[in-house]
């Protein structure tokens, strides 16, 4: 390879990290936490997703891009996920774990004495798509 050849990959090298670096930026440090979902009515609320909007830090041909309602949708479904909305409000106190039944369990393990299910209790159906 050429002298000339080595200078103009070494300047292409340098200029990748250049490039790259409009794509490294930083998320928004002010995105809110979980507690962002309410209770009301007996259900879970997530926020209002224009709320969450951040404004583009971009211009695409003299136009600005879209906003972006970082975390909208992962709000949207913890809300939709929790089984007992009620526990954003009032959690239940942990009574902690049975040490009586987490030992038997592992010692019928290594005595290889596990028990095996009676009958399957699970069905599953086929819908006409």
């Amino acid at each position: 390879m050429s002298l000339r050849a080595c200078a103009l990959t070494a300047t292409l090298a340098s200029l990748i990290p250049l490039a790259l670096s409009g794509c490294l930026t930083k998320p928004p440090l002010n995105l809110p936490d979980a507690s962002v979902i309410r209770f009301e009515d007996g259900r879970a609320v997530p926020p209002d997703c224009a709320t969450l909007v951040e404004p583009p830090a971009l211009v695409d041909a003299g136009y600005r891009r879209p906003g972006v309602a970082f975390g909208c949708a992962t709000y949207k479904n913890l809300a939709a996920m929790l089984a007992r909305p009620e526990d954003l409000v009032a959690p239940l106190p942990y009574a902690g774990a049975d040490a009586n039944v987490a030992t038997s369990a592992v010692r019928r393990l290594e005595e290889d004495r596990l028990k095996q299910p009676v009958t399957p209790t699970s069905t599953t159906t086929r819908t006409g798509h």
